[in-house]
């Protein structure tokens, strides 16, 4: 028996543990001691990580689908036909025609070679990733008010705060390690401030805990500030020195009306006067947000009023105080960092930029596309894509009306699918291709903290199934333009050359630390735990005048009810590798309805009973969980269950700048089942 270190595969935390290892098989998990992060601790996910791996339902041979049937094949007869229909359909529609979605699920060097072969073999910026989901409202928020997408400081710093305001993230559940640090932080004395909808379990813990409506952020936020403004707690030589367009932003503020908190938040406004002094009133104060701030049509509005609060209130450009989107995947972050996105390169850089494509150019030596591609949200139109490259990514389940996605993936021209199990997806591919976990392979995974970290082989692929990063060698070499590369660590540094940020990543500097925090732009450096200390990315941060904007589907008297969607503790995602672990199937077995005591009685509906949750595109049946963590009028449902489908139920609506749907908000009616 042996141990190999590596980073954890489910949340974005970015835990080290030891896969234990006998005789070539997992056979359980040890949380490393030392970590910064995990100190010894792992998640209920993290410590049955191991389970999957070997699971029977492993992918272990190539599949083509023949007279309507996925068939085993050898893996030069599917790489030949993906290669011949991938040309075939570039020939005939055009570059344009052809989408990919990268995966955080997959290591930096894949999803780095992905991007690659999207721009450099298929000439196309039609390339995306689940970002686009749950965090891309946040990457052009913070962007357009920093500089820069990320978490501005550093996980550990959470526990040197004087004060943490969390919204939009039910952190226990979703990122217990970073609750750990929250918890560190009130056992010091730190106050807590909980903005949510649901009553989550940190509620229990709050100095002031307050309950908007569903998608009413930007006002409750807005109101914060002026009442920050009004009685003077902003802090007025951060603003002159380091920000701009502060006359307008002050002006908009005056004109406010506080009486909109109350009236269109449902929160007491005397509530918010409390949470604005105590947050205006310490000199180290960490925002905490996630999905339930980013998945709005409002999304990146709302990630801008954080950045707002923020620099009104000098709590950013420091250590212990700043920012904090919780990315919800283990390698989300690094796909960003690696330009799986439709209008960056590597490290954030415009593909529009000419400069820019120059560089890129001379190092891969072929002509890349100037105009930004198309969102993952975009390619499933119906209309412009005729041929897919999926790496790891389920739009089957994660997607919002999935039957409108499946009905598009059944009718797509040729969909090739790289996965370690047959997906919802997988199902309706015509060549299926099998990949590696993250236990049999090398890489990099980026966590939410921006801190880049190893992943190490502890076995052997299963099968005949290959590492991602070989698959697109493979594939590129048949479509004339070889890849060649020994290891990950030999992609890295071709990262390095072309990636500002990642700069001073290397193997042997990954392998003597816990890992590096970019940006590191060189071989010297020793990484950046904290963001814009001295002056933000951009040079001054900016403050953005923003005006309120309802969700896109409100209950009406048909379908009187909110529904928000999110995840649980037990399960992860789409379920595709947590639903393939005993230990989280016997903690949270099936999907649920979560459902008000009041709303419970005038519907006739008891714990356990069965109900059906109706929007305007679809239905579906659940049992109900009757509790007065959600409002009345609003019902809570994960999305994981492939037996109950949350987004058979979810809006198509968008945030029109970052093309995020709005899965937090739409209207439903539920139904008792006879």
């Amino acid at each position: 028996m042996h141990r190999v270190l590596t980073t954890c595969c489910f949340c974005a935390c970015g835990c080290n543990l030891y896969l234990e290892v006998d005789d070539g098989k997992l056979v359980g998990v040890i949380p490393s001691r030392e970590h910064p992060v995990s100190r010894g601790n792992l998640c209920i996910k993290g410590w049955n990580s191991f389970e999957f791996v070997l699971h029977k339902d492993r992918l272990r041979f190539p599949l083509i689908r023949k007279n309507g049937r996925l068939e085993k094949a050898q893996w030069s007869e599917a790489l030949d036909l993906t290669a011949a229909k991938l040309t075939q359909i570039k020939d005939k529609y055009g570059p344009d025609a052809l989408g990919i979605l990268s995966s955080a699920k997959c290591t930096n060097e894949e999803n780095y070679l992905l991007m690659k072969f999207a721009r450099a073999v298929l000439k196309t910026n039609n390339v995306d990733h689940c970002a686009r989901l749950c965090h891309s409202s946040s990457v052009i928020g913070l962007n357009h008010a920093f500089g820069s997408g990320a978490m501005t400081n550093s996980i550990t710093e959470l526990a040197g705060a004087e004060l943490i305001l969390v919204t939009g993230s039910n952190t226990t559940e979703q990122h217990p390690q970073i609750a750990r640090f929250i918890f560190d932080a009130l056992e010091r004395g730190a106050k807590l401030i909980v903005i949510d909808p649901r009553r989550i379990q940190l509620s229990r813990f709050a100095h002031v805990y307050l309950q908007p409506r569903l998608g009413t952020d930007v006002i409750w936020l807005k109101g914060m500030m002026k009442i920050i403004f009004e009685e003077k707690l902003y802090d007025d030589s951060f603003i002159r020195m380091r920000t701009e367009n502060f006359d307008a932003f002050s002006k908009d503020l005056e004109n406010f009306d506080l009486e909109y908190v109350e009236k269109v938040c449902g929160i007491p406004l005397e509530g918010l006067r409390r949470a604005a002094r105590l947050y205006a009133s310490v000199k180290r104060a960490m925002i905490i947000y996630s999905m339930g701030i980013t998945q709005h049509i409002s999304g990146t509005d709302n990630v801008e009023s954080i950045a707002n609060l923020a620099m009104l209130t000098g709590h950013v450009e420091q250590e212990f105080t700043g920012v904090g989107p919780l990315r919800g995947q283990n390698n989300v972050q690094g796909a960003c960092d690696m330009g799986a996105l439709p209008g960056t390169l590597s490290g954030y850089q415009d593909v529009a930029d000419n400069d820019v494509r120059k560089k890129f150019k001379n190092l891969w030596k072929t002509e890349l596309p100037a105009s930004p591609g198309l969102t993952s949200i975009e390619m499933f139109d119906g209309k412009r894509i005729h041929g897919m490259f999926i790496m790891g990514e389920n739009p089957a389940m994660s997607h919002p009306d999935i039957n409108k996605i499946r009905a598009v993936l059944k009718e797509m021209e040729f969909l090739v699918v790289s996965d370690i199990f047959l997906t919802e997806t997988a199902e309706y591919a015509d060549v299926v291709l099998p990949a590696a976990s993250f236990a049999e392979k090398d890489g990099t995974f980026t966590s939410t903290e921006r801190r880049i970290q190893r992943v190490r082989m502890a076995i052997p692929p299963v099968g005949s199934s290959r590492p991602d990063w070989q698959i697109v060698c493979e594939l590129s070499k048949r479509m004339n333009y070889p890849m060649e590369y020994d290891s990950p660590a030999e992609i890295m540094e071709e990262i390095a050359l072309l990636t500002p940020i990642y700069g001073g990543v290397f193997y042997n500097r990954l392998e003597d630390e816990w890992g590096l925090f970019w940006p590191c732009p060189d071989k010297e450096h020793p990484g950046t735990p904290f963001l814009h200390k001295g002056s933000f990315a951009r040079g001054k941060g900016h403050f953005e005048c923003i005006d309120y904007r309802p969700p896109a589907e409100l209950p009406d008297s048909e379908y009187p009810f909110y529904l928000t969607t999110g995840r649980m503790y037990q399960h992860w995602l789409t379920g595709s590798m947590s639903m393939r672990i005993i230990t989280l199937v016997r903690e949270m077995p099936e999907g649920i309805v979560e459902i008000n005591p009041a709303d419970a009685k005038s519907l006739g509906v008891e714990s356990g009973e069965p109900v059906r949750v109706i929007s305007r595109r679809g239905t579906v049946k659940v049992k109900a969980h009757i509790t007065d963590d959600v409002p009345k009028k609003s019902v809570f449902m994960p999305f994981h269950f492939k037996e109950t489908p949350a987004n058979i139920l979810t809006s198509t609506a968008f945030d029109p700048r970052a093309k995020i749907p709005e899965f937090k908000v739409c209207a439903v009616r539920i139904e008792k089942v006879q």
